[in-house]
């Protein structure tokens, strides 16, 4: 038995907006440690007892993945690309057929990318006796979180019979509850046998796809073209965009787990948190005397029981309790710390107000490195470039607007019409509208420069790009 690890990482984040946007969503970010929640997900499962990871991902953040997979040193079986949003039961779809391709006999121990797991090792235990229990059986499996108190923000599983002939320790699953009242959720508490529901499933990868055959036949329809039809493109598997677009959006829960007799799940214990809102990284972090939670360039005084965070400015927090405060270069959240669950709804007004903060921060990601804009106005933008060792962008040209590059640190060799050169610090060149010109850092570290833009649009979609080492367009 192979268990395949399957890591879905296409969620926004929004309950922890500003910091998580659609452009670079919390699971890439390091919230509680020096790496990512996603390759610390990818950390858990890189043991002699899985296999490669499946990685499902936003097409949008597919070089992100790529890059921080590489950083870590591991080498997954594939890297799907989700070209829209579908939910977690056809990204666990194409997954599941990906692999019975590979492995007719495979088990897939699905997961979100944007996890906290404390304790790894009862992590990989369960993982493994779950997988056990679902081969033996060819059953669907489920990892029950162990409550610590009364939580509304979690769904539960109410556990009901416990199983017997080699699989003691798991229980049929009676029912799934939505994500409950404060009442309801401290009478869960009292009464026991209910269980956070983790988002974590073990199951045959033969079992889920005939299960959808029999419930989601639709759904699984569409996700058999979408892997058919799909193209290799450099590292990635990229899925048909308009055929895996006709796949109903339901999460593995609606589409399948509700709707099967012999569902199971096993209570766990393992230092679980889903970071699904602030207050969540106030639970998991350290605490000062007053009960306060800080990052980055904070200050609070005569404040309590709150979470402060800056990645900007200096911060200051005075004279007030329970609330969570964070701040990002171009936005500012306040917010009493009970009602963080609610941000989502904030993001989604500022959606509808068009504001460019919801989708992307002022520094922009890119596969050879990333800009961040620091001034703009009529006819001009102004922005800081770094450029990773080795790394080029593409040979280019604008139609509306020149640019003019001054090195700040580093070396960079420069595609300037027909000559090419090298610029180093303090050095500058000018490339006039409509010229080919290319970028690239030859050195072994970080290009810095700062790039003038100036002309009649100054749109990211002005590029036309004639040699891109990333197959952009």
């Amino acid at each position: 038995m192979t268990i395949h690890p399957v890591i879905l990482s296409g969620g926004s984040g929004t309950r922890l907006w500003p910091l998580s946007r659609e452009d670079y969503p919390k699971q890439l970010m390091p919230l509680a440690g020096p790496r990512t929640m996603f390759q610390d997900t990818v950390t858990r499962v890189t043991a002699s007892d899985f296999g490669p990871p499946v990685v499902v991902c936003n097409d949008a953040h597919r070089f992100i993945i790529a890059e921080q997979i590489r950083e870590i040193g591991v080498d997954p079986a594939v890297l799907l690309l989700e070209p829209h949003a579908r939910n977690t039961a056809p990204a666990a779809a194409v997954a599941a057929l990906w692999v019975l391709d590979h492995d007719p006999e495979g088990v897939l121990a699905v997961m979100p990318s944007d996890h906290l797991v404390s304790e790894t090792e009862a992590f990989r235990a369960a993982i493994g006796r779950a997988a056990t229990v679902a081969t033996h059986r060819n059953a669907l499996a489920t990892l029950g979180i162990t409550p610590r108190h009364a939580e509304t923000g979690y769904g539960y599983i109410h556990a009901g019979k416990a199983l017997t002939n080699g699989a003691s320790g798991l229980h049929q699953v009676d029912r799934f509850v939505e994500k409950p009242d404060a009442a309801t959720a401290e009478r869960f508490l009292a009464e026991g046998g209910y269980f956070w529901n983790s988002g974590i499933f073990v199951f045959p990868a033969a079992r889920y796809v005939a299960e959808l055959e029999r419930l989601q036949p639709d759904m699984l329809a569409a996700c058999r073209r979408a892997l058919g039809k799909a193209r290799k493109d450099l590292d990635f598997c990229r899925l048909d965009a308009d055929a895996f677009a006709a796949a109903p959006s339901k999460s593995i829960d609606y589409a399948v787990m509700e709707h099967v007799d012999d569902a199971v799940v096993l209570p766990v214990d393992m230092g679980w948190n889903d970071v699904g809102a602030w207050s969540a990284l106030w639970d998991v972090g350290t605490k000062d005397a007053a009960g306060n939670v800080s990052q980055g360039d904070v200050v609070t005084r005569d404040t309590t029981n709150s979470y402060v965070r800056s990645m900007g400015p200096l911060t200051t927090v005075l004279g007030l309790d329970d609330v969570a405060v964070v701040v990002t270069d171009d936005a500012v959240l306040v917010s009493a710390k009970g009602r963080v669950q609610e941000v989502k709804g904030l993001v989604e007004t500022l959606r509808a107000k068009g504001r460019e903060e919801v989708v992307s921060h002022p520094t922009v990601y890119r596969p050879w490195g990333s800009y961040r804009g620091i001034d703009a106005g009529p006819s001009f933008q102004v922005k800081h470039i770094t450029v990773k060792p080795g790394q080029k962008l593409s040979l280019q040209m604008h139609h509306h607007r020149a640019e003019h590059w001054v090195v700040v640190r580093g070396t960079a060799k420069v595609t300037n019409g027909n000559e090419t050169f090298l610029l180093h610090e303090n050095q500058s060149t000018y490339i006039p509208l409509g010229r080919t010109h290319r970028l690239e850092n030859p050195g072994k570290l970080p290009l810095s420069l700062i790039e003038v833009q100036s002309g009649s649009y100054l749109g990211e979609d002005d590029i036309v790009r004639m040699e891109d080492a990333f197959g952009r367009a």
